[in-house]
């Protein structure tokens, strides 16, 4: 069935359809007219006609750093909801935490045909700066605050900062820290910087030899709290960057004797399902990772209406979950 086919079916104009399919107005009778005959035809335009006629492809490419992460679908599943209901589809790319593979990703989406792209971005290198500089689609960044692109992205320091905290408040006084690479400019830098300002509001020195770094993992969080509490630096509390490096230090506590939170207390951020089911439940700083994923969607077809839009950045908050591994 053909678009004229269709309208005589319907009974309305081929130019009431095209209005439809692509988005623009109708009166209310019309609009529930094409509805029925869509119901009971199973009518949809050909992708193709539409591209030539709007030289749009009503597709989104979205590009992530981890499929098998606990954030990354929550984002993705908020996306999808604003470009169904916008009438787009979804492209899914996973770089698998490989910088090279998102510039790749990022130029690959660029040449071909998207008309706006949401980077779920892990790291800003100078590589990304000049990339984005020179896109020419329109992007949104989500999780991080990229300068010069619209963003959406989470108050990361003030979370880290409120999980710290909440340990210095129950009495401890020699806190840990295991965080992740500074080129992550949200998770790294700034949960850095939430842990510090912790410290700093009660008072506390800032002691180096009680910080690590570790990669995005629950093997690497091990790893990292094997080195720090074997040096018998005397931590009482730790603050951990990710639920997963927080769950590896749990497991290296367990393996050791160094009971939870008696002796060490754990807090995190990103509030996983893991987290909460860990053999000790761990306090965590809750992101709202589907609403950030609904509201980059919503800014990207803000930017597809108009191209020349301003760049604007959006924060959201968090909320500081407590659990037993705090002694909550």
């Amino acid at each position: 069935m053909n678009i004229t086919e269709f309208a005589q079916y319907a009974g309305v104009s081929k130019a009431a359809v095209s209005r439809y399919f692509n988005g623009g107005y109708l009166s209310a009778e019309k609009r529930a007219q094409i509805e029925a005959a869509v119901e009971a035809t199973g009518y949809r335009p050909s992708m193709q006609a539409q591209m030539l006629r709007t030289r749009r492809t009503r597709q989104v490419g979205v590009i992530l750093p981890k499929l098998s992460s606990d954030s990354c679908p929550r984002m993705v599943e908020g996306i999808g909801s604003v470009l169904e209901e916008s009438g787009y589809q979804l492209l899914l790319i996973n770089t698998a935490n490989d910088t090279k593979k998102e510039l790749q990703a990022l130029d690959t989406l660029r040449q071909h045909t998207v008309d706006g792209i949401i980077l779920i971005a892990a790291l800003y290198t100078p590589e990304h700066k000049a990339l984005l500089e020179h896109l020419h689609v329109p992007i949104v960044i989500l999780g991080q605050n990229f300068p010069g692109c619209c963003s959406v992205y989470h108050d990361d320091a003030g979370a880290a900062q409120s999980a710290t905290a909440h340990m210095l408040a129950k009495g401890r006084r020699a806190p840990g820290y295991i965080g992740v690479t500074l080129l992550d400019k949200c998770a790294g830098q700034q949960r850095r910087a939430g842990f510090e300002a912790a410290l700093k509001a009660a008072g506390l020195p800032l002691h180096p030899e009680r910080m690590a770094v570790a990669k995005f993992s629950q093997e690497s969080g091990y790893e990292q709290a094997a080195k720090l509490l074997e040096r018998s630096l005397h931590i009482d509390c730790l603050f951990c960057a990710t639920d997963a490096i927080a769950l590896g230090a749990m497991q290296y506590c367990r393996e050791h004797g160094i009971r939870i939170p008696e002796d060490v207390m754990i807090a995190s951020v990103g509030d996983s399902k893991v987290g909460r089911n860990a053999f000790v439940p761990l306090t965590s700083a809750h992101l709202h990772y589907k609403t950030a994923g609904r509201d980059a969607a919503a800014l990207l077809m803000d930017l597809l209406a108009d191209p020349h839009a301003v760049p604007r950045s959006q924060m959201l908050g968090f909320e500081l979950v407590c659990r037993e591994s705090t002694n909550d």
